[in-house]
């Protein structure tokens, strides 16, 4: 139902996060906090980012809401270009030595130049993330309606559209079920009937509205597509592995083939399924399905490819599409909604959050949007989180692949940046707001590409570096390439694979579970034995480095970022090694060489440095006051403060005033998930009010388009999770063995409440505060742990009872 408002708290129990490690599912009931979990608007998706996604992790859907011709644009999170490939350069190891002698003599330059001939992946790129067409709704008789509405319901994760044309109501719901794996999209009419064609339309190129992709040129408000509003494509316009034909009476069968990159020949078979079900006439005719006559119809849309693994694509798409949609055709429409209703309220439930007292906003999102910066909206915030959380479990479920960089949601077969897994910041900026929001199910995804990685990683270590373990550069993709790509600039940086480890600790340290830390732990050890072997003694006696290596994306001197031993990779190694400890020691494990090598190696990792300028130095040497671009999106060597806590306001108070003087100079607004990497660090730090103020720019209309997607720009969904955890980390932190109330709340927030907020220990938070201060908190988690909890400069630890509470009023 399209209400805006819901009520509910969420109630006890710990929830692990992976099947089999499930203790028990927490459910929402309802008690008093109200909040405002729709995306409504009074007009049709003019462009892609005015349309309203659905996802159950595997299969999404873009739903455009136009009367006359209805636009749902699918994807289907296997469908990307080529197959399985080996990149790694042969050329590699025996360069490697070469090249570290060159930085050892800062010719950093002609590093670089041997990098780039001999290093760097074949190809120089990597399989771009494709779009699985669209379904076009032509309707009879309709060019107009009036009292139209089109609204996302987050809590039920249906999208619909209603309008009136004459005397008949026409109304439409969209949702993508997690429990029957398919699209649903349901159409009826009342005092009047449905007439329409439903036809295919192959996935093209699409027009982002940008010239350049770093953002210097571009605009959040991106162009029409300039094949929206278009015919399906004749069969002259087809590719000719395409093949769209009746299947059965009242189906319409679509197969076809992913598409070739970079010399990498397509591999990939895909099947689209539309079964149509309804009290009408419903006619396939050779490349379309025709309604005559209908009050309600149901479609039912499967697609599937035939990946079954990064090395293996043997599987059956069309028979699992077949499959799918006559197991959901053999249900009434209505057992179908309520089985995706529940299995989506079953994680959405545990967390609400209310910001203010006030009621909920009446004007539409993009009216919201349009003046957020201006305006102070709290309740937008509030939106953004909740909306955050929907995007992660509509695009990362168990079995799914990763969200990467548009979570699942992709209109062409060009998507910005290939839409792959850029692992420098963004794919694990996706995952940042998992455990606190209560989804830490959605990590599961990332975890199995990780154990992908550390096979495919294995090659590249010892093909490229002589090393055992594991590991991947800044980029990976559907097929779990690993090797460097790009060019020297972005892609020789060897730390991809380690920090994807922390969302890994991560998930351990919310929920821990020996079972769940047995499963992790050769991935730490893998990957912290790659380091083992290939970290150098610094020549100027500074401790051991990486090398070679780069800051990302940043260069220290013009058109060079080559260098040994950046900050952000000491941190992560750092922080490697300190999880691969923890969980040496906690799992017993009997290879005591190691943990003695790896604490002599992590003992002489070198320190954070404070440079001239008074800055956090982003390298080894003090070059920042010299670096080509001193407002670069990227803050790498921040990754100390978050969203590791190496660097903390109660630890070291002096790394953190060198962290504020290199926020200073990089300033507050940068592209969108570089906005809201400076909002969580600001908001770490315990600065409220200069993070508000970085919120309003990142909710306003350069950074957040009419449907919430972050505009980086082009779209790039890493913004709305790192926005998403920020805006929860100024109300509760957890780091450093304590957990920390209302630790960078501002001023614009006096009166709230959250519930369901989770911290490190296994512990889940509800939290009320009023005139700025703490009003009431309950804590659940184990009998009789111990919880450290500090507000302001009071710090209390609060032991739970034998029903596993605290509280504190």
């Amino acid at each position: 139902m399209e209400t805006t408002r819901r009520s509910f708290i969420i109630t006890a129990g710990l929830a692990a996060a992976f099947p089999g490690l499930a203790k028990a599912a927490v459910q929402a009931t309802t008690r008093g906090a109200q909040e405002s979990l729709s995306l409504w608007y009074e007009q049709a998706a003019a462009q892609w980012v005015e349309a309203l996604p659905v996802g159950n992790g595997r299969l999404g859907a873009m739903c455009f809401g136009r009367i006359a011709q209805e636009r749902i644009q699918l994807n289907e999170d296997t469908l990307f270009a080529g197959g399985p490939y080996d990149p790694n350069n042969p050329l590699s190891l025996a360069a490697l030595p070469q090249v570290r002698a060159l930085i050892d003599q800062a010719r950093f330059s002609e590093a670089a130049q041997l990098i780039s001939s001999s290093m760097m992946g074949v190809p120089k790129t990597q399989m771009p993330y494709g779009a699985a067409g669209d379904l076009l709704l032509d309707f009879h008789g309709l060019s107009g309606g009036t009292a139209y509405r089109r609204w996302l319901d987050l809590d039920t994760a249906i999208s619909a559209t209603r309008f009136s044309d004459g005397k008949t109501q026409y109304k439409r719901e969209v949702f993508a079920s997690a429990a029957d794996q398919v699209i649903a999209i349901r159409l009826s009419a009342t005092n009047g009937l449905l007439n329409f064609d439903l036809s295919y339309r192959h996935p093209l190129k699409a027009n982002y509205g940008v010239t350049d992709y770093t953002g210097a040129k571009a605009t959040a408000a991106a162009a029409p597509m300039p094949w929206d509003y278009r015919e399906p494509l004749r069969a002259s316009e087809r590719p000719s592995s395409l093949s769209v034909r009746a299947d059965g009476a009242d189906a319409l069968l679509i197969e076809g083939r992913n598409i070739d990159a970079a010399g990498i020949p397509a591999a990939l078979r895909y099947a689209v399924r539309v079964q149509a079900l309804g009290d009408g006439s419903i006619t396939p005719r050779d490349d379309r399905i025709e309604v005559r006559g209908a009050s309600t119809v149901t479609l039912l849309v499967a697609a599937a490819t035939s990946y079954v693994n990064y090395a293996d694509v043997s599987g059956d798409p069309v028979g699992t599409v077949r499959a799918q949609t006559a197991a959901a055709a053999a249900k009434p429409y209505a057992r179908l909604r309520s089985a995706h209703v529940h299995a989506h309220q079953r994680l959405f439930r545990r967390l609400s959050l209310r910001l203010g007292s006030g009621a909920p906003d009446p004007r539409p999102t993009n009216q919201r949007i349009a003046v957020a910066e201006q305006q102070p909206d709290a309740g937008l915030a509030a939106l953004y989180v909740q909306y955050g959380r929907y995007l992660l479990l509509s695009s990362s479920r168990p079995g799914s692949q990763p969200a990467n960089l548009q979570g699942l949601w992709n209109e062409g077969v060009n998507p910005p940046w290939g839409g792959k897994y850029t692992i420098n910041i963004n794919t694990q900026m996706n995952y940042w707001p998992a455990e606190s929001a209560n989804l830490g199910e959605c990590v599961e995804p990332l975890l199995r590409m990780v154990e992908d990685l550390s096979v495919t990683g294995a090659v590249t270590a010892s093909k490229s570096y002589g090393a055992r373990g594991w590991m991947a550069h800044h980029n990976t993709d559907l097929w779990r390439a690993a090797a460097p790509i790009d060019g020297p600039l972005w892609g020789m940086w060897p730390c991809g694979g380690a920090w994807l480890c922390q969302a890994l600790w991560d998930h351990y340290d919310y929920s821990p579970d020996s079972a769940y830390l047995r499963r992790i732990y050769p991935l730490l050890k893998g990957a912290s034995l790659f380091f083992i072997d290939t970290l150098v003694e610094d020549p100027q006696g500074r401790g051991w480095v990486t090398s070679p290596s780069i800051s990302p994306e940043n260069e220290h001197h013009k058109g060079v970022a080559t260098c040994a031993g950046p900050a952000m990779d000491r941190q992560i190694i750092r922080d490697l090694f300190g999880w691969t400890l923890k969980a040496h020691a906690l799992l017993g494990d009997s290879d005591a060489a190691f943990a003695a090598e790896l604490e002599a190696k992590r003992a002489r990792l070198p320190p954070d440095r404070v440079g001239a300028q008074g800055q956090l130095q982003e390298w080894l040497e003090d070059w920042d006051a010299g670096a080509p671009e001193q407002k670069h999106r990227h803050v790498s060597h921040l990754y100390g403060v978050y969203p590791s806590e190496q660097i903390n306001v109660r630890d070291t108070p002096e790394l953190v005033a060198a962290a504020k003087v290199t926020l200073n100079t990089r300033g507050d607004k940068s592209t969108g998930w570089a906005t809201a990497w400076r909002l969580a660090l600001w908001t770490r730090m315990g600065e409220g009010e200069r993070a508000y103020a970085i919120l309003q720019g990142l909710l306003g209309p350069e950074r957040t388009y009419p449907n919430m997607f972050d505009a980086h720009p082009p779209f790039q969904i890493d913004g709305n999770f790192g926005g998403t955890a920020a805006i929860l980390e100024m109300l509760v932190q957890s780091w450093g063995g304590e957990i920390r109330l209302l630790a960078a709340l501002p001023q614009a927030w006096p009166e709230g409440s959250v519930r369901g907020v989770r911290a490190r220990g296994g512990v889940e938070l509800d939290l009320d505060w009023s005139q700025g201060k703490l009003k009431q908190l309950l804590l659940r988690g184990q009998p009789g742990q111990k919880v450290k909890v500090r507000h302001g400069e009071h710090l209390t630890e609060m032991t739970l009872d034998a029903k596993g509470r605290a509280r504190m009023q």
